[in-house]
């Protein structure tokens, strides 16, 4: 596996954005319940989801979360970046089979902490399911 380049925030610009669509398979669910502990019966029990407002199984909300952090860890800014806060709206479900599209748009520039501000928004067919904003920390260039 090769390393992503790494951005420096010398290289940030606003209105700089990345994203990255993934594919929500029934295993993803059964990984991420086995990792997080998080066990709702909506995310794992067909039976259960089917009595539901959703009336079937759903991924968890902070799937889609983590979907961000990759598009941090590997896209922009990269590799060094470091997660300062997130704020997360969540608002529709995402089921098996949805493809989700994370897009992360720099709206904010703190040279003096180099720190960046990003609008984060998760989508399915156009139509989002999260939204928020995020601050990293990004690395300065080497002198």
């Amino acid at each position: 596996m090769s390393t992503p380049s790494i951005t420096y925030f010398e290289d940030l610009s606003l209105g700089q954005e990345a994203r990255v669509s993934t594919t929500v398979h029934e295993a993803d669910i059964n990984k991420f319940a086995e990792v997080s502990g998080d066990n709702n019966p909506v995310h794992l029990d067909a039976d259960y989801a089917a009595t539901t407002m959703f009336k079937e199984r759903i991924a968890h909300g902070m799937l889609s979360a983590a979907y961000i952090s990759a598009v941090f860890g590997t896209k922009l800014p990269g590799p060094g970046a470091i997660y300062i806060s997130q704020s997360l709206k969540f608002t529709a479900p995402v089921k098996i089979g949805d493809t989700v599209e994370t897009t992360v748009k720099i709206i904010d520039l703190n040279a003096e902490k180099k720190r960046a501000r990003f609008e984060t928004v998760c989508a399915v067919d156009g139509k989002p399911v999260l939204k928020g904003e995020a601050e990293l920390m990004v690395p300065k260039r080497p002198s």
